[in-house]
């Protein structure tokens, strides 16, 4: 077997694995609730934070060298 056809197979196999693993989840109530409560712990602290460091570090690198 090729390294390259490895690495699709690989590639499918996560894949599958992935998709088991998101329909498993979307059908168990308690899991879907976990799912969506990381979700939403993820959006409202997570993202934020990591825009506001972007935005900060952008803000640095925008100043005007000094000489």
């Amino acid at each position: 077997m090729t390294r390259e056809t490895a690495e699709t197979v690989a590639d499918v196999l996560l894949g599958v694995a992935l998709l088991g693993a998101a329909v498993l989840v979307l059908r168990t109530p308690a899991l879907r609730r976990i799912a969506v409560g990381l979700a939403t712990t993820a959006l409202t602290t997570t993202l934020p934070t990591w825009i506001g460091r972007e935005l900060k570090q952008a803000w640095v690198h925008s100043a005007p060298p000094t000489n």
